[in-house]
């Protein structure tokens, strides 16, 4: 009980001051204060978005499907990283300057570079998703396997733990907070990484709706796009979070956001 009265305390004041907004924004449609065909109403886009709603939800189901693979995968790809440039140290020195330079290479650029190389199908697309995921995670997970306790970390090594056997029983356990952070991060960007990477040239997903919608100068389903877009991102994060407490109980729950 105590816990859903804590979580209604956090959303109701956004989601109070989300409801002023739209009506704010609907009202402003009912006297004319900008034109439809450039800003539709709140209803005029539940209204193009219910008779289009089979069509909207294949796109998003693709949106989906994409999400996930690119989000799943660059959560393993950046586990298994921080892992090896934890355990290896020269990896590190060498590996982790150019996983910083990779950031600042922009999707846009490295996106046709990709279809280039791998084509229009699916995989393209995943790795854009995942090479946008797995760097928060890698950064995350090797701050938290870094910084364990520094007294236990030498008491286990004067009894004579192996590495292997501290990186299982002190390292990673220690870590998994630190790993949560890095995957809500993640799941903030896997949609929006996955909407770019729809971008680059097929007739699925949310990403290439919203570009034939933009073009047809129909910004109800634009619009109607970028809701579920916004929905999906706050479900993954939502998910992500869910996980959080369930697999770190011990944690005090204000500490678990």
């Amino acid at each position: 009980m105590g816990n859903k009265k804590s979580i209604w305390s956090k959303i109701w004041k956004p989601a109070a001051l989300l409801i002023v907004l739209i009506a704010c924004w609907q009202a402003a449609a009912s006297l004319g204060l900008f034109q439809q065909w450039l800003i539709p109403s709140p209803i005029s886009i539940v209204k193009g978005a219910i008779a289009i709603w089979p069509r909207l939800m294949m796109h998003t189901g693709a949106t989906v499907q994409l999400t996930l693979i690119g989000f799943l995968g660059g959560s393993a790809v950046g586990l298994l990283l921080a892992a090896l440039l934890h355990l290896i140290p020269g990896v590190r020195s060498a590996v982790y300057p150019l996983l910083v330079l990779s950031q600042n290479v922009p999707i846009i650029a490295i996106a046709p570079i990709l279809t280039m190389l791998l084509g229009y199908g699916m995989l393209p697309k995943a790795l854009l998703v995942i090479m946008v995921c797995f760097f928060p995670i890698t950064v995350a997970m090797l701050s938290g396997l870094m910084n364990t306790d520094a007294q236990l970390r030498n008491y286990l090594q004067m009894i004579g733990i192996r590495k292997w056997q501290l990186f299982w029983k002190l390292e990673l356990p220690h870590a998994i907070v630190h790993l949560f952070s890095g995957l809500k991060i993640a799941a903030s960007y896997s949609v929006l990484s996955a909407v770019v990477a729809e971008w680059l040239g097929t007739n699925k997903g949310l990403g290439s709706f919203m570009l034939i919608s933009s073009k047809g100068f129909m910004p109800d389903r634009v619009f109607a796009a970028v809701a579920i877009i916004v929905a999906l991102s706050l479900t993954l994060f939502g998910l992500v979070t869910l996980a959080e407490r369930l697999v770190i109980r011990w944690r005090p729950e204000k500490e678990v956001s």
